[in-house]
């Protein structure tokens, strides 16, 4: 037997009790199971296991407790439970991540999806985790290679840095974020896949990331037909997989999609334990669990690695002020915005970089790369205003010299945000620099001032 499988038998023996705590099953309904004889030693996020007398075993969390019983949110549909049926309390969930996780699917749980052993680690670690001490956390670190121009130089990111992807459907989402996967600088990385559609789970492991991109990778996925106890649980075991790389010292990239279907999820059970909604059918609660959870990437500790973290945000109509939207943006270092009219046009990525911003500049460059970046940026946000003019024909070339700078390093500028780079930050810097020189947006000692 190997070192690792003996670690997690081991694991599994610690894990024995001499005796179990059991209660019964005393009311259904209104998808809830409300239990007896356990309420004294049950804890709120406890887990039960329900043996029902048809022969279905369900499993659920312990939402609320009263003296007398346990309000339980099963995970499964209740066909077949009855009065009398026994609950078995299993504790808090755990979940054991190791090394031999790389490479690997798992469930909401730390179960393996595709049928073969899966080692647990020597440590279990609460899915419920907290964040570093803010006191005692690194600045953000050093800038990361993308192996994308746009990513290199407008758009930086650094090690450390959490950057929300706000995107509707079918706009490139997940095609960027398995290039992150693929192509960015990390040790290990581990991917969130909540509610993701069951059909495209394999398809995105296996043609998306493919066999370079889960070399290095852990995925944690939770379809879109399981509970929203799994769902929500799925982004909180991934964030703790993250960190058990993180406390090895190592950089973990966290790639999550999507935020938004981990706050529906959240939405479901905190309505369900009783809590009113409140922002657009969201409850209370809902900006602490998002916030709390985004909190825990970022950099770690003195001695220990980071966590570089990538929310994917599902915006509705590209309604950027609804309210995932709104708290991911404000706990965030930064958003990148994909519309889904210059997808329509044939741009992928397709990043509107005017709308977007990395919280990392401008310590992420130097004094010469900042005045590149604020230049195309000034002419991008030029040529946006007056899109619609230009290509109606109705702008006079000569009118407004900046502009006349915007439409011709428009088309090169254009092309550079949609061209993979793989040469790296510098010699992205280096042809950011000869566009805006073409155009006429530079000088010999500098950029010309376009107040």
């Amino acid at each position: 037997m190997t070192t690792r499988a003996l670690e997690g038998l081991l694991q599994d023996m610690r894990r024995i009790h001499a005796s179990r705590p059991f209660g019964r099953v005393i009311h259904v309904g209104a998808g809830l199971v409300h239990v007896e004889g356990i309420a004294g030693i049950a804890q709120v996020g406890d887990l039960i296991n329900l043996f029902a007398s048809s022969g279905n075993r369900l499993g659920g969390e312990v939402l609320s407790l009263s003296k007398t019983e346990t309000i339980v949110l099963p995970d499964a549909p209740l066909d077949g439970v009855s009065i009398g049926d026994e609950v078995l309390l299993s504790g808090a969930l755990k979940i054991a991540p190791s090394d031999a996780w790389i490479g690997r699917i798992v469930d909401a749980s730390g179960a393996p999806m595709d049928g073969y052993f899966l080692p647990r680690g020597p440590m279990e670690r609460a899915v419920q985790g907290s964040a570093p001490n803010p006191a005692k956390r690194r600045a953000l670190g050093a800038r990361l290679e993308t192996s994308m121009g746009v990513f290199n130089t407008l758009l930086p990111m650094v090690r450390g840095q959490r950057v929300g992807l706000f995107a509707g459907s079918g706009v490139g989402k997940s095609s960027l974020l398995a290039h992150f996967a693929e192509h960015m600088q990390a040790d290990v990385i581990v991917i969130a896949l909540v509610g993701e559609r069951g059909r495209e789970l394999r398809n995105f492991v296996e043609n998306v990331l493919g066999t370079k991109g889960m070399a290095r990778t852990v995925v944690v996925a939770a379809t879109s037909d399981q509970s929203p106890l799994l769902r929500r649980r799925c982004a909180l075991s991934a964030m703790s997989v993250a960190e058990h790389f993180r406390d090895q010292g190592k950089h973990v990239l966290l790639l999550a999609d999507s935020i938004t279907r981990f706050a529906e999820a959240h939405r479901e059970i905190a309505l369900a334990s009783g809590e009113a909604a409140s922002l657009r059918g969201y409850p209370a609660s809902t900006a602490h669990t998002v916030m709390s959870l985004c909190e825990r990437a970022g950099p770690g500790l003195e001695g220990r690695g980071d966590i570089t973290a990538i929310f994917s945000v599902l915006v509705a109509g590209s309604d950027m002020e609804e309210p995932i939207a709104d708290i991911m943006r404000g706990v965030l270092d930064g958003h990148v915005i994909l519309d889904r009219a210059i997808a329509e046009r044939g741009r992928y990525p397709a990043i509107d970089v005017v709308r977007s911003v990395s919280r990392s500049l401008p310590e992420a460059a130097n004094e010469k790369e900042n005045a590149l970046i604020a230049t195309a940026r000034r002419l991008l946000g030029s040529y946006d205003e007056s899109a619609m003019m230009i290509r109606a024909g109705l702008y006079s070339a000569g009118s407004d010299p900046v502009l006349d700078i915007a439409v011709k390093a428009f088309p090169e500028l254009d092309r550079f945000i949609a061209t993979p780079e793989r040469l790296g930050v510098g010699n992205s810097f280096q042809r950011l620099e000869l566009i805006l020189r073409k155009a006429g947006a530079l000088e010999p000692s500098g950029p010309i001032p376009l107040a």
